[in-house]
């Protein structure tokens, strides 16, 4: 694969970047082992229950059977490669899918086919939404007892604004579920043995299907036609669509985004492998397909794009950085337009220097085989970068643009944590960077009055695998603390101040001075910052990094120096002073002392992390599980029926949750999941 073209226009419009994205136990990783599999890129098939999948190689993937960190990966098939990337499922680990989804071209989004929509689902789902990315779905599981593709098909059309087209009809359910017709091309498609790749494709759909396969087909050209005004015409017009121009059609509805198509199968059972390769080839988008690039200059501020294309100025984003080797950073990087060789010199924008690439990878899960150049479409491994972190903009210093960065999470929970030897605290303190380096949810700092070390992330799962990895990995005994949740700040009235930086030496005479609004914002809305796109005689990058000072100070709250959230802040003028200089350091001064004048006098208060619960039980034990709710001050939302299963959402304090999966387990005998995310903060 490294001597393939991967430079010209030509070989990116055979590039599929995609994700493989669902809840927490929905098959991803079985998906993609078996598409690792089926397309020759592994000869071996790797189980996630016998802790030998290819993707998840960490140690605490492989022992917990879950997957932890996103792992990327290439393959060809039907003479298209195909650069993959295998996200978590667990909600500790919703970054992951965050930043990988703000480089992928499409997503195919797994569904158990017993569950259906899970409460991950619909957060990958709407992450996907955020960045705009086209989507197939794939049912899974339906060998499995109480496998229901048509209702999982009904919940989604319930649950998601997209037009939901299933493709395909499973033959056979559970036990008996054996392949699937393909309602477009009219065949069958059976899997006969226990090898994936044992597929037999019969001209002709069953009797029995018949029905069903034309009413399916009708639904599906109808709800193209809704999105597509040229099969609109034809099909009103009562006029036989030929299979090709159905293929085209439901390729722009699902690259526009408005529609989705479904497959199904069954991974774990190797059944359903090969239609879906076919689909992310015929449905999903290549680089090429997409609008170019947008960001702004960071000189002018005044917006910029780039085209999709090897020959345009560079531009890439940083979205991952994995410490490898005895501490080399390997930093994956999405290239947007133009290309990279290896030892040549790219610009940061964010940080305003420049780095030089020493090596560039194609990577394989822990594998890397070695490129000598790359051009724009394609996602790579490199080394060399030295302080290039996630979400940064890489460019051609002669032709700069920033884009915008990924969205960082801010920790809920946080816990002391000491080396068992004094003489491991220096080292366990460059291993937690070396950690925040990779992971920018977790942070960590010394207490100023305890001088504990205190590490902060976004669950209890995710500190437990920091915790075993300073263990096992880097060779460092610890000691941790019990959980304690994160709190912010907010300001509950409006109000306006000035902050002045005013500084004299005998090097130079500089002066700022920065007026700025803060209110209240609605819970859950975080951090709103304005600027005025241009202030008289002010230069366009003060007005930028006025802006980029307030998001900075509101990072350290005025009460408990927390960060603020749920709060407005809007920069009303900025001034200088005649004979004065005025430049970027001294704005951010004054945006800093601005925002603690405006807080001060708008009423800080404390704020508690809410967590959004969502409670699968059987309904006789509906009782018990709502009383354990409500003695740890949960609020029933809203209770729905599936069946024999109740499904009960609420809300609660996350500080007051610690603990709850075991007490849900032995109240329930077992019976009874749930999951929790981080949902907003809300005034204690």
């Amino acid at each position: 694969m490294a001597a393939r073209d991967r430079t010209s226009l030509k070989s990116m419009q055979k590039i599929r970047n995609i994700g493989i994205i669902a809840h927490i136990d929905a098959g991803k990783t079985t998906v993609t082992e078996r598409l690792l599999y089926v397309t020759g890129k592994t000869h071996k098939i790797g189980e996630v229950h016998d802790g030998e999948a290819v993707m998840d190689f960490m140690t605490q993937e492989q022992e917990r059977g879950i997957t932890i960190s996103s792992a990327v990966t290439s393959f060809e098939w039907d003479n298209h490669e195909f650069n993959l990337v295998d996200t978590p499922g667990h909600v500790d680990f919703t970054v992951e899918v965050e930043r990988s989804l703000r480089v992928l071209d499409g997503g195919v989004v797994v569904f158990d086919g017993v569950a259906k929509v899970e409460p991950q689902s619909e957060t990958v789902w709407h992450q996907a939404d955020k960045y705009h990315v086209p989507r197939v779905g794939f049912v899974n599981k339906l060998d499995r007892v109480g496998a229901d593709f048509d209702g999982c098909i009904e919940m989604m059309r319930e649950r998601f604004p997209q037009t939901i087209l299933p493709v395909q009809i499973p033959i056979g359910i559970e036990a008996d579920f054996e392949g699937v017709v393909d309602i477009i091309h009219g065949r069958t498609l059976r899997w006969t043995g226990d090898d994936p790749r044992d597929l037999t494709v019969e001209e002709g759909i069953p009797n029995e299907y018949q029905d069903k396969a034309a009413t399916m087909l009708d639904h599906l050209i109808s709800g193209i036609a809704d999105n597509d005004d040229d099969i609109a015409d034809r099909y009103l017009n009562g006029e036989d669509i030929p299979t090709h121009d159905i293929i085209e059609g439901l390729r722009r509805a699902t690259c526009s985004g408005t529609v989705v198509p479904v497959l199904c199968g069954s991974a774990l059972r190797n059944k359903g492998i090969q239609p879906l390769l076919d689909a992310v080839v015929a449905y999903l988008p290549s680089p090429g397909d997409l609008p170019p690039i947008e960001g702004i200059n960071p000189r002018t501020n005044a917006p910029e794009s780039r085209p999709h294309d090897p020959k345009a100025p560079l531009c890439a984003l940083v979205y991952k950085v994995q410490i490898v080797d005895e501490s080399r950073r390997l930093t994956y990087i999405r290239i947007y337009s133009g290309k990279i060789d290896e030892k040549c010199e790219v610009y940061n924008a964010n940080r305003r220097i420049n780095e030089k690439l020493s090596r560039i990878f194609l990577v394989h899960a822990k594998d890397r085989s070695r490129l000598e150049e790359v051009g724009a479409g394609n996602i790579v491994g490199v080394l060399g970068l030295k302080h290039s972190a996630t979400g940064e903009t890489l460019c051609a210093k002669d032709q700069q643009i920033l884009l915008e960065a990924i969205g960082a999470m801010d920790p809920v929970i946080s816990m002391a944590v000491e080396t068992e030897s004094r003489s491991d605290r220096e080292k366990l303190e460059l291993t937690l960077a070396r950690i925040a380096d990779e992971d920018p949810t977790f942070h960590f700092k010394e207490d100023e009055d305890t001088g504990q070390m205190i590490m902060s992330g976004m669950g209890e799962l995710h500190l437990e695998i920091v915790t075993d990895r300073l263990t096992r990995d880097f060779g460092i005994s610890v000691r941790v603390g019990r959980p304690e949740v994160v709190y912010a700040e907010t300001v509950t009235t409006s109000h306006e101040a000035a902050g002045v930086c005013d500084i004299e030496s005998s090097d130079a005479k500089v002066y700022a001075k920065l007026t700025l609004r803060v209110e209240p914002a609605p819970r859950g809305s975080g951090q709103e910052v304005h600027a005025p796109d241009a202030i008289q005689g002010i230069a366009p990058n003060l007005i930028y990094a006025a802006k980029v000072g307030v998001m900075d100070a509101l990072k350290g709250g005025v009460l408990h120096g927390l960060t603020l959230t749920d709060i407005k802040a809007t920069v009303v003028n900025l001034e200088g002073q005649e004979g004065r200089l005025i430049d970027e350091t001294a704005v951010k001064i004054a945006a800093m002392h601005a925002v603690r004048e405006a807080c001060q006098g708008a009423s800080s208060a404390k704020m508690a992390p809410i967590g959004m619960i969502e409670i699968v039980v059987p309904g006789e034990f509906m009782g018990e599980v709502i009383g354990g709710l409500q003695a740890r001050r949960g609020i029933v939302e809203s209770m729905e029926d599936r069946g024999v299963i109740k499904v009960i959402k609420a809300s609660a304090p996350i500080e007051r949750m610690f603990g709850y999966s075991t007490e849900l387990r032995s109240s329930t005998q077992g019976r009874a999941t749930f999951a929790m995310r981080f949902d907003r903060y809300d005034l204690e």
